[in-house]
């Protein structure tokens, strides 16, 4: 099965909480000091990024 999601949709479930910010994806939850986390986690998943 091929996952593909655009990097502007992932950022929107990025939620800040103080020390910096949560992102859930597929049940998990990872704590980011970088909003650009967000792509190596989304990749480590299977997910091909659009841009």
């Amino acid at each position: 099965m091929i996952k593909t999601a655009t990097f502007e949709a992932l950022l929107e479930s990025v939620v800040e909480d103080g020390d910096g910010w949560l992102f859930t994806l597929e049940g998990k939850t990872y704590r980011l000091a970088d909003k650009d986390e967000v792509r190596k986690i989304a990749e480590s998943h299977g997910y091909i990024l659009i841009y």
